[in-house]
């Protein structure tokens, strides 16, 4: 087999000069051959489905001997294509590829014409392809890159994959077991391809690592594209023992290859005579956890994205409360007349933020998308009195809003507003499921409202979203959180060409937008306006100024806070003795939300809770240099150990997270810890948590990176104001977190 070979600092790609086939890979600083078997090569692959009238594709199958007729998966595998053309550049640094007409598995011979450049910078492999389409069919799917047989490093104990999902990471194991993400009855092969439409790739997920403990591959676009595109492994032929989802162990089983096969799947749906360029996508080699892989896509991103500018108020440190006064089975809690005695509350606390839930017309989750006052809680008035007192007392009032849904049971929806809803290729809307409140005839999802994806893609809608927001800011509020602006599920494209887009666009492609829009509504009134966001995507954080999410998991991965470390997250706290959740915030610098009742209480429902973020609040708030303005670098640049209790036994072994190694000595990594860099004077400071709810655990720090000399360090816990030193190791209590500086 001809072939040749491009190398960068990072990689050696290994190409075979007949088909365009990546048929060797090898991270070029460690040596780690990723794919090793030239006859599993791939290149590209198309998803073409046949309509069945044409005349051409009913002669080929007759020869053929095949069935006439519609047929939708009709493939075209790039590694059984001949390549029409080859162009090496002079320096050895790109190579352009051209397939002119490719065979299709079912429909024969297609006049589609291919040309894939791939470019090697000092690092990175970028992969760029044009599909013209002179066939009479729609080219829906493109798998490109293709890797047809990637390998884990030889020194793993283990191999997964790493993305974005809900303001942290999911991470689902390649070898020495593979989770399958699809039902086993739909696909030929166990697959992973994200079942959350919100994390199925990009925008709202621009990255993939495939990575061990110590180096990895990153996969990412290299273009600030809402074109979808998502990240997708495949282990064929499938498991050695399914009943613990083991790949065989072999690089043969029965006779047939095992192979892990990656792609970036994009979702372009080429029209008959349209020529697409598709979104780019970037390979490197590195070093490293999770944080290196990250680093790449964070270097590529800040060469383009500016993070929203955050009012003055919100950059102080400081805690909310997010209080539900409605729902669609009308509770009532809370007349509007009433809320400055909830804000009096926050302001003795020092709580500088209501998120009002449940104001609107019909509840929480009722009539969206409707922004009007609900009636039986008072008048549009009597709520911008509310507010308006509740701001003279400190307290910002933060209005609960909703944008992506349609309340399907409404008389607006039914008779208007189901036009601009997002459609499938059927043109019928999408359903999302709804929530289901209160009583038991909702939470057998008897009664419950279902919701319908809006097109943001329509002029005609965001009109309507203007105009709802509008009422927001009549009402005097000091911002909006938009739930659920991270996705517009079940749906990732629409066919309606009637909201005046092309067929099959990307639905993800406006949210940004709505929100700049929204902005020029509030600025001449308020240029303080906040807008905040459920679980904001990477890119969405140009548009909002702050992102709440829920954490509460011991091994949350931090990696919006690590993506952005100026950024203001936030996160649920609902404990009622919820020091953890409390010690959480200050290892990730997230902003409490007190919700006492799953935010249907008050501050002072749940004394132990607060008096413990009051404490941790003013500890940061007096260490800000460290903890609130500077740089979070997660665990990058020191390791925390964690030391041999009274007996002998290691601490901490529970908590570890996968990622990390045991150490040579008798000590062990300790899980959580936290480093910031002051933007000051550049030296660090370090928060080291103990979740345990039972077991205390002594701790110390090594490799602390700018000092060599550990000595002058100390330590002080959240509820206790002594300084100690940590010479003889930071004892940590059940349940608490200390702060390190010098």
């Amino acid at each position: 087999m001809a072939s040749f070979t491009l190398q960068n600092d990072t990689l050696r790609l290994t190409f075979d000069r007949a088909t365009g086939a990546l048929v060797g890979l090898v991270a070029v600083q460690t040596g780690w051959k990723i794919l090793s078997r030239p006859h599993l090569g791939l290149s590209f692959r198309l998803l073409v489905p046949l309509t069945g009238d044409d005349p051409l594709d009913i002669a080929f199958a007759e020869r053929m001997g095949r069935v006439t007729g519609e047929r939708r998966n009709n493939p075209v595998y790039g590694e059984k294509q001949a390549l029409t053309a080859l162009d090496l550049a002079p320096d050895g640094k790109s190579a352009t590829f051209i397939w002119d007409g490719v065979t299709s598995e079912i429909g024969g011979p297609l006049s589609i014409k291919i040309t894939l450049v791939v470019t090697l910078t000092e690092r990175q492999a970028r992969y760029a392809m044009t599909v013209e389409n002179r066939s009479r069919h729609v080219i829906e799917n493109v798998y490109c890159p293709y890797l047809g047989d990637v390998q884990h490093p030889d020194d793993e104990a283990w191999f997964k994959t790493f993305s974005y999902s809900y303001a942290t990471a999911q991470e689902w194991p390649l070898w020495p077991t593979y989770n399958n993400m699809r039902g086993y009855y739909g696909v030929d092969h166990p697959i992973q391809i994200s079942n959350s439409s919100h994390t199925v790739g990009a925008p709202m997920a621009p990255f993939m690592l495939l990575r061990g403990e110590k180096q990895g591959l990153y996969a990412g676009v290299c273009s600030p594209s809402a074109e979808l595109v998502a990240w997708n492994t495949e282990l064929r032929p499938g498991y050695g023992s399914a009943i613990d989802h083991r790949v065989p162990e072999n690089a043969t089983i029965g006779g047939l290859d095992v192979a892990t096969r990656f792609a970036a799947i994009h979702v372009p749906y080429i029209q008959p005579g349209e020529t697409r360029a598709l979104t780019p996508i970037a390979l490197q080699a590195y070093q490293g956890g999770w944080q290196q892989g990250t680093d790449i896509y964070t270097a590529w991103r800040d060469t383009w994205m500016q993070p929203a500018a955050q009012p003055a108020w919100a950059r102080e440190p400081h805690s909310w409360l997010q209080l539900h006064i409605n729902s669609p089975e009308d509770e009532l809690r809370l007349p509007f007349r009433d809320l400055p005695q909830v804000a009096e509350q926050c302001a003795r606390h020092g709580i500088r933020a209501i998120q009002l839930v449940g104001w609107n017309d019909g509840g929480q989750d009722q009539g969206n998308p409707s922004h009007d006052p609900d009636p039986r809680l008072g008048t549009f008035e009597e709520l911008r009195a509310a507010i308006a007192k509740c701001h003279a007392l400190g307290v910002k009032i933060v209005l609960f809003a909703k944008f992506t849904w349609a309340d399907r049971a409404t008389k607006r929806f039914r008779e208007d507003l189901h036009r601009l809803a997002i459609k499938d290729p059927y043109g019928d809307y999408y359903h999302y499921q709804g929530y289901q409140y209160q009583t038991a005839t909702q939470l057998l999802d008897i009664n419950t409202k279902r919701l319908i994806p809006m097109c943001f893609l329509s002029e005609e809608y965001l009109r309507v979203c203007d105009e709802e927001f509008r009422k927001t800011v009549e009402l005097g509020a000091a911002g909006i959180l938009f739930d659920e602006c991270l996705h517009h599920s079940p749906a990732l494209l629409c066919f309606d060409p009637s909201h005046g887009h092309r067929s099959g666009a990307a639905v993800y492609a406006n949210d940004r937008q709505l929100i700049h829009g929204f902005d020029r509504i509030s600025r001449p009134s308020n240029p303080d306006f906040l807008f905040a966001g459920e679980a904001c995507y990477d890119w969405e954080m140009d548009a909002y100024q702050l992102s709440y999410h829920r954490s509460e998991n011991k091994k949350h991965i931090p990696l919006s806070r690590y993506m952005l470390p100026e950024a203001l997250f936030m996160t649920a706290v609902t404990g009622f003795d919820d020091r953890n959740m409390v010690n959480q915030c200050l290892l990730y610098r997230y902003v409490i939300s007190y919700e006492p009742y799953n935010f249907k209480g008050l501050p002072e429902d749940y004394p132990l809770t607060l008096a413990y973020g009051k404490q941790m609040d003013a500890l940061r708030t007096e260490l800000r240099e460290y903890f609130w303005d500077g740089e979070f670098r997660d665990t990058v640049g020191a390791t925390v150990l964690a030391l041999p209790n009274a007996e002998g036994r290691m601490q901490d072994a529970e908590f570890q997270r996968a990622s990390f190694s045991t150490h040579p000595s008798e000590a062990r990594v300790h899980h959580p810890y936290a480093v910031f860099i002051s933007r000051k004077t550049g030296k660090p400071g370090v928060v080291i948590a103990n979740y345990d709810e039972k077991q205390s655990v002594t701790v110390t720090i090594k490799d602390l990176t700018g000092f060599g000399d550990l000595s002058g360090l100390r330590y002080r816990l959240v509820d206790a104001p002594a300084w100690r030193s940590t010479a003889g190791g930071i004892a940590l209590p059940p349940m608490s977190a200390a702060v390190v500086v010098e």
